[in-house]
């Protein structure tokens, strides 16, 4: 169970983080929400989707990072075998909030930073320290705060870009179902993706529509994004291979 706080110089004066990477920090998950501000940085590396969240049904992009619920195949050795690491991963134990207060009579929403107390990252013992010892922020702090504001900004942006794409008719569901081996089958069920045929027949007033709001390039990104799923497989393999040599070894 999550315990936010708004962070702030004196009572989290002794706080660090933990940067490593492994399952004991929840980092053992098999996709994490995307922005539209990180797909151009996203799609190098990783494969984009869409879903569907419970309860609200709001369309969400996720970046694919395993075929199981808690499969990372990013994961190797306490690090994150990539280049780029997605917001939602690099933001930790760190969330914005917002407080409201008045200001010269009208009242504001001023966002915060919060930092969950129970979370594994999260220690006074080891790790990045949260701030200086004349109280300023340390430059990972400062850094976190960028993260956060990208995903804050995504988040908005991405509500907006995802209806306008389904009202133009382009997302679609994708049947994931992958034969990585002979012998082994694997299925993710609920991702959506861009329809690359429909795209390409839009008339020239609904693409002008997209590309002024700013969703063409997304829309595009996430297409481009799709020729990851060859290096997803290709490290499933891998490991797969790695199992059964040492489960072969085991049993001589």
């Amino acid at each position: 169970m999550a315990r936010y706080e708004m962070l702030n110089n004196i009572a989290h004066r002794d706080l660090r983080v933990a940067t490593g990477f492994g399952p004991e920090f929840g980092d053992a998950v098999g996709m994490v929400p995307a922005y539209p501000s990180e797909f151009a940085e996203l799609q190098r590396e990783y494969p984009i989707f869409l879903r569907k969240q419970a309860g609200s049904g709001e369309w969400q992009a996720v970046a694919l990072l395993g075929f199981e619920q808690h499969e990372n195949l990013f994961l190797q050795d306490g690090r994150w075998n990539a280049s780029y690491l997605p917001g939602a991963a690099a933001k930790g134990p760190f969330l914005i909030g917002f407080q409201e207060h008045y200001v010269d009579g009208v009242l504001t929403r001023e966002a915060v930073m919060h930092v969950d107390l129970d979370h594994p990252r999260v220690s006074t013992e080891a790790g990045e320290p949260l701030f200086l010892p004349q109280g300023g922020n340390t430059p990972y702090l400062d850094h976190i705060a960028g993260v956060l504001r990208g995903i804050h900004d995504g988040s908005a942006f991405g509500a907006a870009m995802f209806a306008m794409l389904e009202e133009s008719g382009l997302i679609q569901p994708i049947t994931l179902d992958v034969q990585i081996t002979q012998h082994h089958r694997v299925s993710v069920n609920g991702l959506h993706g861009i329809d690359r045929e429909r795209l390409a027949l839009l008339d020239d007033a609904t693409l002008a529509a997209l590309n002024r709001a700013g969703c063409l390039e997304g829309a595009y990104l996430m297409l481009a994004s799709l020729h990851n799923m060859r290096r997803l497989i290709a490290e499933k393999q891998r490991r797969l291979r790695a199992q059964d040599a040492a489960a072969s070894t085991a049993r001589n």
